[in-house]
């Protein structure tokens, strides 16, 4: 037994501590600053993780009332909850399908439920980030962006400036360069980016499926900067597609780690992928069910790296809809549609997954 969110408060605190004792930032006087930094509780079970450095300042100059982008917030909730209720969940009931019986399971279910799990972790995990995000904007707190549509990334060391952005900083402020980063030469620079990714791993739990997902990542990136470095020139652009895919089939095969409970079952699962064999096969809904939401966030993807890059892009086309009251009337409906089409095609409700750590 822990308590609640833990692991996110325990990180704000080091930054707090670290960043005061190297004189990167002012002690804060006010206790009660110091405890609403902490205990937020938009992000306060599963982040984004913040650092005294961004939130401190904004306690002390808050934002105007009249300022804060009140069509933004209520976007950026209600694309949360499309993520979690109607993506999140449906990809849920054929991931925990197959995950509990890998054993038993086609070889086609297991490879739709790995990927099924690699959309849902996805979809979850950034939909919360969205909620709390929104929800931090109404009180006129802003958090930074925790993920960048991952699943467009070309490479891992791009993948993880796209994922889980604020722990991805953190391990390499606090951890990586701490240990010299790539200052010291080319050996240690592999030793860093490998005790970063394990002890990224370690931090998911206690278990040894956790740090192995994490010491692959590591030895990937490892791999990823030999090979750039021995080859600059070797990858040309026309390539981006072949490795995108590439990216996202390798850290597909690692979420089964993630998401197995053992070591045991991770193998056999693994097994399964690659070696044709017959048993249950998926329900049929499942299977349409993780085609639909496969295209949504397809057609997410693509539309959101043409027009939609960061939050701020997003931000300034909506401040263009707060100055006529017949868009606010306008935006007012496509709220109310949205909310009803969320309901109607939601899944049976679980819970967040990284409320877990």
């Amino acid at each position: 037994m822990l308590p609640v969110g833990i692991s996110f408060y325990t990180f704000q605190s080091i930054s707090y501590v670290v960043d005061v004792y190297k004189r990167e930032l002012e002690p804060e006087r006010n206790f009660l600053s110091y405890l609403l930094f902490l205990c937020f509780f938009p992000q306060l079970v599963a982040g984004p993780i913040v650092t005294a450095k961004t939130f401190l300042p904004q306690i002390r100059r808050p934002l105007p009332f009249l300022r804060i982008p009140i069509f933004f917030a209520t976007f950026l909730i209600l694309l949360g909850l499309f993520k979690k209720m109607v993506l999140a969940d449906h990809l849920a009931e054929t991931s925990d399908f197959v995950f509990v019986r890998p054993a038993e399971m086609t070889t086609k279910g297991l490879w739709i439920g790995m990927f099924s799990y690699s959309l849902q972790i996805y979809c979850d995990f950034s939909g919360y980030t969205d909620i709390a995000q929104g929800a931090a904007l109404l009180f006129g707190f802003r958090l930074p962006e925790n993920f960048r549509m991952p699943y467009l990334s070309a490479g891992f060391s791009e993948f993880w400036t796209r994922w889980h952005i604020s722990l991805s900083q953190w391990l390499k402020k606090y951890i990586y360069i701490s240990l010299g980063g790539n200052r010291i030469g080319r050996y240690f620079t592999y030793r860093n980016l490998f005790l970063v990714m394990a002890i990224g791993g370690l931090w998911h739990g206690a278990s040894w499926n956790f740090v192995i997902w994490g010491s692959c990542h590591g030895i990937l990136l490892i791999l990823e900067r030999w090979v750039i470095t021995q080859f600059p020139n070797s990858l040309p652009t026309f390539l981006r597609p072949v490795r995108i895919l590439g990216t996202f089939l390798f850290v597909s095969l690692l979420w089964i780690f993630f998401r197995s409970p053992d070591i045991t079952s991770s193998l056999c699962y693994l097994q399964g992928l690659f070696i044709k064999k017959e048993g249950f096969s998926l329900p049929y809904t499942f299977e349409m069910n993780f085609l639909y939401c496969f295209f949504a966030i397809s057609i997410g993807h693509i539309w959101g790296s043409f027009y939609f890059k960061d939050n701020k892009q997003l931000l300034n086309g909506f401040r263009k809809w707060e100055n006529s009251l017949g868009k606010i009337a306008i935006f007012g409906v496509l709220v109310a549609i949205s909310l009803i089409l969320i309901v109607l095609f939601s899944a049976d409700s679980k819970p967040f997954v990284y409320f877990v750590f």
